[in-house]
């Protein structure tokens, strides 16, 4: 996926408690900057994550898929470019992808899914429509959506 199909980056350095003895980052802490990515995405829209979803729209994201991809290593000290976008919205769910880079090396591709629920039932509850019109304003590409039923 092309860079330029991204609105959102977040910066971060790999930090010494995130890489393994040889200096490079453990493959599970890509997930932990995935998480801090979509907290920063959600900041870039202007929602206050997470005390945000529940006091604007009386629901919560929870994760149900993480994939990633590895295509290089990282390092103790490196600067990284975790780029990400909303590529679908569903009824109750919506998918990110990721992207991982250091300067034009291309390390990690990565995927998540959310699903909107109700926080104290734990079920499934539609996107809520100004959400839907807050990420379809922020992003460059469209992202795939399924009409939501009511």
């Amino acid at each position: 996926m092309a860079r330029e199909q991204f609105v959102f980056c977040h910066r971060l350095r790999v930090r010494w408690a995130e890489v393994d003895r040889q200096g490079i980052v453990f493959n599970g802490n890509y997930f932990l900057y995935f998480d801090v990515a979509i907290t920063e995405y959600w900041r870039s829209i202007g929602i206050d994550y997470p005390d945000g979803f529940v006091k604007d729209f009386g629901t919560d994201m929870f994760a149900v898929k993480a994939t990633a991809e590895y295509h290089g290593s990282a390092e103790f000290d490196d600067f990284l470019d975790i780029h990400g976008r909303t590529a679908r919205l569903g009824r109750s769910s919506m998918q990110f992808l990721l992207e991982i880079w250091r300067g034009d090396t291309h390390l990690v591709s990565g995927e998540l899914i959310y699903v909107n629920a109700d926080p104290a039932t734990k079920k499934s509850a539609p996107l809520p429509e100004p959400l839907r019109q807050k990420i379809i304003g922020y992003e460059r590409v469209e992202p795939e959506s399924v009409a939501a039923k009511s």
